[in-house]
């Protein structure tokens, strides 16, 4: 899958779980920089990436995530 897929499909996840009007999707981006991103939302993201891109995450790789970049390269990783 392409990276600019990737991101399309995750900027719809998020403005959907997080009911956002727009976001604004960098490498760079992490739940600090977002409002109402908190670990009950975490949570929800993270099954509606699953759900939507049709991989599962396993813990260790989800520990390690720090920021977009990080997600979208493991999600690429798990699609290609």
């Amino acid at each position: 899958m392409q990276r600019v897929e990737i991101v399309d499909k995750l900027q719809s996840i998020l403005i959907s779980v997080l009911k956002l009007d727009s976001v604004i999707i960098n490498d760079e981006l992490s739940a600090a920089n977002v409002d109402g991103w908190d670990s009950l939302t975490h949570m929800v993201i993270i099954t509606e990436i699953e759900r939507g891109f049709g991989v599962q995450f396993k813990l260790r790789e989800l520990n390690k995530l720090t920021n977009m970049g990080n997600l979208i390269a493991l999600i690429a990783s798990k699609t290609n």
